[in-house]
């Protein structure tokens, strides 16, 4: 197949990644985007394998076979709780790609400066983000401290790390020849860099490593596209990467933060929030249900909590039984909630929560101040009055849901621990907030089994 009609096809493929991402923005469509979004995909590798440039089949099917074979493995296997810390290595993944792409395209015929210059971009961007996406799977699966790590001149060395890097990449784009000392040296620096940009970011700005760590892989891809000369390469990468920069936006906004904040302010190190004390108020799952019963209506708030405990669906059934009783039933969402862009959503699709019963933080909360019972299951950071009030909390001015104005709170926590932040949460011991203690999936079967006898 000839490269014009290659590129007609790729026209086709993108056009579907565009579809696929639109959809993509709604739960209701979601699923749909992402199937059309792999088609897509599909369509683009196939099409590719068409040309005249490919002389042997027998590496590529290998590659395809082995790696259809993991994704198959971990996505049958993989437990929700585990899905932000996948999304990093998904991320990881595909900046190592960009790397090797555009280390081999420096081998091609005809490399002059530009073709140098994206090559090193390529080769930087995804350098920067496999070890950066490492780092975060690390924290986020806790084979590392979340805290963040921070040293005297930290943002010196980072600077003379990018400063030696953009050096390197000047003098590789005027003689862009295979073997190149300083190509070498460009890649061990970007893998050191990505380590040092993400090592003084603490738990709580997770989401937004995330968002950002996936715009860095569809840079990278667009990069790498340029380089080899691929164009739907550059649309798949270019559309990643807006989308990942879109998102990374959205999540600073929420916790009212800039993108530069984020990066380089070394969350949770810099101040050192009010400690709090006071008596908290305990209750058992038979009171919890005499007052859930009298409701008239109740919002869950989930977070990671949630998630760990696996208890999605027996949410569900109690949101169920509550609407049978006559009650309205919500779910408060907020942007940030859990450990990656959407995760509450992710959740609760899974469980058949219907979507219209997900309500964002901004339409919740003016709702909050009627709302007769706030149950919080496993959320911590996302529902700290201390957002609002303590202006020593490293939390301080990030939006949050008010659950504290409801008439009553339920917190449904295993222990008075903090969060991922290791923010300490003057919630727990308001005057309208019960603790329900325990694992939340035991204990919210324990009250559905009060409303079932």
């Amino acid at each position: 197949m000839s490269w014009e009609w290659i590129n007609v096809w790729y026209i086709a493929s993108a056009a579907l990644f565009i579809f696929g991402l639109k959809q993509l923005g709604s739960p209701a469509t979601a699923v749909r985007g992402n199937q059309l979004s792999a088609v897509a995909m599909l369509l683009a590798i196939v099409v590719t394998l068409f040309a005249k440039d490919i002389v042997s089949y027998e590496w590529i099917i290998l590659g395809m076979v082995v790696g259809g074979g993991i994704g198959a493995y971990f996505a049958r296997t993989i437990a929700m709780t585990e899905m932000p810390e996948m999304v990093a290595l998904f991320n990881g993944t595909g900046g190592i790609a960009s790397l090797f792409v555009g280390w081999a395209a420096l081998y091609g015929t005809g490399i002059g400066a530009f073709e140098g210059f994206t090559i090193f971009l390529s080769v930087l961007i995804g350098g920067v983000t496999f070890t950066g996406s490492i780092i975060a799977y690390a924290k986020l699966s806790e084979r590392m401290d979340g805290a963040p790590i921070v040293f005297g001149a930290q943002r010196i060395v980072n600077a003379a790390l990018l400063g030696l890097i953009i050096l390197c990449g000047v003098v590789f784009c005027l003689d862009p020849v295979p073997g190149s000392f300083l190509f070498y040296l460009a890649i061990v620096l970007a893998l050191i860099l990505g380590v040092m940009v993400v090592i003084p970011i603490g738990g709580a700005d997770m989401p937004v490593v995330i968002s950002l760590l996936n715009s860095y892989s569809g840079l990278a891809a667009c990069a790498a596209g340029f380089a080899i000369g691929n164009n739907i390469l550059i649309v798949a990468g270019a559309l990643v990467g807006a989308a990942g920069i879109i998102l990374t936006n959205i999540m600073c906004r929420a916790m009212n933060r800039s993108l530069s904040n984020v990066l380089f302010s070394g969350f949770g190190a810099v101040k050192e929030a009010t400690k709090v004390e006071g008596e908290v108020s305990p209750i058992n799952t038979e009171d919890a249900f005499l007052i859930l019963e009298a409701a008239s209506n109740v919002t869950f708030v989930p977070g990671y909590g949630m998630a760990v405990a696996q208890a999605q669906h027996v949410v569900r059934e109690l949101g169920e039984l509550l609407e049978e009783n006559g009650c309205e039933v919500t779910y408060a969402i907020h942007p940030v909630a859990g450990r990656m862009p959407g995760h509450m959503n992710v959740l609760l699709a899974e469980a058949n929560v219907p979507y219209d019963q997900l309500i964002e933080m901004d339409d919740i909360n003016p709702r909050m101040d009627n709302m007769d019972v706030a149950v919080v299951i496993g959320a911590n950071d996302v529902v700290n009055p201390a957002a609002r009030n303590d202006e020593n909390s490293p939390i301080y001015g990030m939006p949050i849901i008010n659950v504290d104005h409801a008439r009553t709170v339920f917190v449904l926590k295993r222990s008075m621990a903090s969060g991922f932040s290791g923010v300490d949460n003057p919630l727990f011991f308001g005057d309208n907030t019960r603790m329900l203690f325990g694992d939340a999936k035991a204990s919210l079967s324990a009250v559905v089994a009060e409303f079932k006898t």
